[in-house]
C-alpha cells in the first residue's frame, strides 16, 4: 500500500532514491561548519618564491630598493646621515702636511746649527793652525842670521815679537848685530816638527823642535844644532806674534 501511495504520489524509485540522499545530507550541519577540519583543509606550507618571481612581481621591486638604500646609508657614514667619506681623507692630508712642515723646519733649523757649528769648528782649526804657524816663522828667525844681513835678521824677530820676547831685545839689537858680524857665525835653520801643546782663548803654547846647520870662519864649530822651544804665540785682534821664546831640554 505504500507503494501504492508513493506511486500514486508520482514518485517513482530512482527519484525515492534521490530524495532519500538529499534528506541525509541536510540532516546535518555541513563539515566546515561543525568544526571537523579535513585532510583537504590543512594550508600547504608556502612555496619559496624563486629569484626570478621576486624580480618580477611588485614586491620583489620594493625589497630590492630597500636592500640598496640600506646599502647605501651604510656606505655615506654612521647613521644614515648621506656624510662622505671624504672630507676624512682631506683632513688626513691636512694632518701630514702639518707633519710635513714642522719636520721641514726642524730639519732646516738643525742645518743651521750644524753649518754654525762647522764654521765654528773651521775658525778654531784656522787659528789653531795659525798659531803653529807663526811659531814655526819665529822658531826659523831664531835659527837663521847671516853676518851679512844680521840688521835685518834682528827686525824680522822683532816685527813677530810682542810681550816679554820683544822686550828682551830692547836695546840690544844693535850689540847682537855686532857680535854675529864679528864672529862671521852663519846659522840656516830648518824646522824639524812642530805641534800644538796647549790653547786658552787668544793664546797658545806650540812646541817646536828645529835644526840650524852653523858654519864658523875656521870652521872649528861647524855642524848641525838641534833646538827644542815652546813658543807662546797671541792673536791679537787677527795679530799673531811670539809674546814668549824658551828653550826646552
Amino acid at each position: 500500500m505504500a507503494d501504492d501511495d508513493d506511486t500514486s504520489a508520482g514518485l517513482t524509485p530512482e527519484t525515492k532514491a534521490t530524495t532519500r540522499r538529499r534528506a541525509s545530507r541536510v540532516a546535518g550541519p555541513p563539515a566546515h561548519e561543525s568544526g571537523e577540519v579535513s585532510a583537504s583543509s590543512v594550508a600547504a606550507p608556502p612555496r619559496a618564491a624563486s629569484p626570478e618571481s621576486d624580480a618580477a612581481s611588485p614586491s620583489g621591486e620594493s625589497v630590492a630598493s630597500g636592500v640598496s638604500a640600506d646599502a647605501s646609508t651604510e656606505d655615506t657614514g654612521e647613521g644614515g646621515s648621506g656624510t662622505p667619506v671624504r672630507p676624512a681623507r682631506s683632513g688626513l692630508r691636512r694632518v701630514w702636511a702639518i707633519v710635513a712642515a714642522v719636520l721641514i723646519v726642524v730639519l732646516l733649523g738643525t742645518t743651521g746649527w750644524l753649518l754654525v757649528k762647522q764654521n765654528a769648528a773651521d775658525d778654531r782649526d784656522a787659528q789653531r793652525n795659525a798659531f803653529e804657524q807663526t811659531a814655526r816663522q819665529t822658531v826659523l828667525n831664531l835659527t837663521t842670521i847671516k853676518p851679512d844681513t844680521a840688521k835685518e835678521d834682528v827686525d824680522r824677530i822683532l816685527a813677530g815679537a810682542s810681550g816679554e820676547f820683544k822686550a828682551e831685545f830692547d836695546g840690544r839689537e844693535d850689540p847682537f848685530v855686532g857680535v854675529v858680524q864679528e864672529a862671521g857665525v852663519t846659522t840656516v835653520g830648518k824646522i824639524i816638527e812642530s805641534g800644538l801643546e796647549s790653547e786658552d782663548g787668544n793664546t797658545a803654547k806650540v812646541l817646536v823642535a828645529a835644526r840650524a846647520d852653523v858654519s864658523t870662519p875656521d870652521g872649528t864649530q861647524n855642524g848641525p844644532r838641534d833646538f827644542r822651544m815652546r813658543v807662546t804665540v797671541t792673536d791679537d785682534g787677527g795679530t799673531m806674534t811670539a809674546s814668549k821664546v824658551e828653550f826646552v831640554p
